[in-house]
């Protein structure tokens, strides 16, 4: 665990002290701490404090959260292709989102928006891939790429009607760090807060959960409460994090699969892990997208989580 909490540092320094003006890292611990200290701020303090540290802050805060909520649903459906990506979870998020951006709605009503949303895209694909009271992981997968199909295509539709936002939104879909000031980083903060709070909370029964639905019952477990619980508290947490930087996908994918790789597959250790290599991560990704001509931090967890989807399709297929 020390060892992640460095690596977090020394990601937050890098991608604080790295771009178009470089800044020595003893300079940018130099400014963080006059920052936190109160003094006066001047010449690269004010690009580390005005400019970077927002943008990292929220790499930190959404990587995070995503991985959480990751670790978290592949838990509850005991599939290790789940996550807010593949479930259309994101995909509603964003339509939420796009839609508050393109009418200029008040920026703290967007996430509201895009939990809405979220919600209503992961109730659709619980219902087309329910078979009894099971959730068969081929089902889950199919209905949630059709689910986060439609609503891709519904964003897309309202990107080509706000041809005046339209740059803004197109990046938006793409999964970008850009817009990222302490207002929005604040905003996002008791979404992305609260859900994977609860989430962690409920590590113990989701470790319960994995013995089976019987098992769990029999040891009080409410199973589809539990569930129901989850998905909600991931949907909340995920719509936070996606209402301001948009798609980032894949990363609630790998993460969780690194860590369990690593440390296990107990959740109560596997979340927060999950929740320090998230973060890192992303702002790994977004220094890359900033520094390279991928330019966005989507492209790039896309590029990575991609091959790293296949992989898991073929070990599946051979186990």
């Amino acid at each position: 665990m020390a060892l992640l909490l460095l690596l977090l540092a020394a990601a937050v320094v890098l991608g604080t002290g790295l771009g178009s003006v470089r800044i020595p890292p003893a300079e940018v611990l130099g400014a963080l701490w006059r920052g936190l200290t109160g003094a006066e701020l001047a010449g690269n303090d004010v690009i580390v404090w005005q400019i970077r540290l927002p943008r990292v802050a929220m790499g930190v805060l959404v990587g995070a959260t995503l991985s959480v909520c990751g670790g978290a649903f592949q838990g509850v459906f005991r599939n290790p292709l789940a996550d807010p990506y593949l479930l259309g979870v994101a995909s509603g998020s964003a339509l939420g989102a796009t839609v508050g951006l393109t009418l200029g709605w008040p920026a703290p009503l967007i996430p509201l928006l895009a939990l809405v949303t979220a919600l209503v895209a992961v109730a659709a694909t619980l219902m087309l891939a329910r078979e009894g009271r099971r959730f068969p992981p081929t089902r889950l997968i199919l209905a949630g790429v059709v689910v986060g199909s439609v609503m891709g295509a519904a964003t897309t539709a309202l990107i080509l009607r706000g041809e005046d936002r339209a740059r803004q939104v197109l990046a938006y879909t793409l999964g970008d760090l850009s817009f990222s000031g302490w207002r929005e980083v604040l905003t996002v903060l008791p979404y992305a807060g609260l859900g994977c709070a609860a989430l962690l909370l409920l590590a113990r029964a989701l470790d319960t959960l994995q013995l089976g639905d019987l098992t769990a019952r029999s040891l009080g477990v409410p199973v589809e409460r539990l569930r129901l619980i989850v998905v909600v508290a991931a949907s909340l947490a995920t719509a936070g994090a996606v209402a301001y930087v948009g798609v980032i996908g894949f990363v609630g994918l790998i993460v969780p699969h690194v860590v369990r790789l690593a440390w296990g597959s107990a959740h109560r250790t596997l979340l927060p892990v999950s929740a320090l290599l998230g973060g890192t991560l992303l702002v790994f990704a977004d220094l890359l997208a900033r520094t390279t001509p991928l330019s966005q931090v989507g492209i790039v967890t896309t590029l990575l989580g991609g091959p790293f989807f296949l992989y898991l399709l073929r070990r599946g297929r051979h186990d």
